[in-house]
């Protein structure tokens, strides 16, 4: 049977890696358009006519159309499941730790990782701006290591959107720099997501 959804996306994405985690642990099936970003895939005239903003990942819907942005992506995908609790005081809880990802974390650990693993740029390259977004970087993950303190997920006591949206980016820090050694509850917390159904690594479709 055809898939109803097809994934545009970078493997070593945090971002596409949301999706795809959510899609396995809810046993959803998907067809995989691999771009690369490296090399101005998602700038075509043909992408862009799907995503005006460029970006991957880039969800296409049978019969509706297209939706970008990860976190829209991943709330799509799981409304209705036990990814998205039904209580309001716990989904605003959710939302809450997804805005802090994008606008916290995802900054200021993932681009240091993009800038090191994708670009090849080195500490010398990059200067100023890599000091700098580190240092937000153990920032944001010091808030992490906080609201885990006594939890073992980030909301209602069970696995949900949060803890995949905060572990894509947070579990492949240290390919970009960033050390996790003085943040214990964050280690158990990723121990934790990996355990978790049909886990897959960041790279695989």
């Amino acid at each position: 049977m055809k898939s109803q959804y097809t994934l545009y996306d970078y493997l070593p994405s945090g971002n596409g890696y949301k999706v795809r985690l959510t899609a396995k642990y809810l046993n959803i099936p998907y067809r995989l358009v691999e771009l690369d970003i490296t090399r101005g895939a998602t700038r075509t005239p043909e992408f862009l006519a799907k995503n005006p903003n460029g970006r991957i990942p880039l969800l296409e819907v049978q019969g509706r159309g297209f939706l970008w942005e990860s976190h829209a992506i991943i709330s799509f995908l799981a409304e209705g499941s036990k990814l998205m609790p039904a209580d309001p005081w716990a989904r605003a809880n959710v939302w809450r730790w997804l805005c802090f990802e994008q606008y916290n974390l995802e900054p200021n650990v993932a681009t240091p990782r993009f800038w090191v693993k994708s670009l090849k740029k080195t500490a010398a390259e990059l200067g100023e701006r890599l000091t700098e977004k580190l240092a937000k970087g153990y920032e944001a993950l010091g808030v992490l290591e906080l609201g885990l303190t006594g939890r073992e997920f980030l909301v209602a006591d069970r696995f949900t959107l949060a803890d995949i949206a905060l572990y894509a980016y947070t579990h492949v820090a240290p390919e970009g720099g960033v050390s996790l050694d003085a943040y214990p509850n964050i280690r158990a917390w990723m121990a934790r997501v990996a355990a978790q159904p049909r886990h897959a690594p960041i790279t695989a479709a």
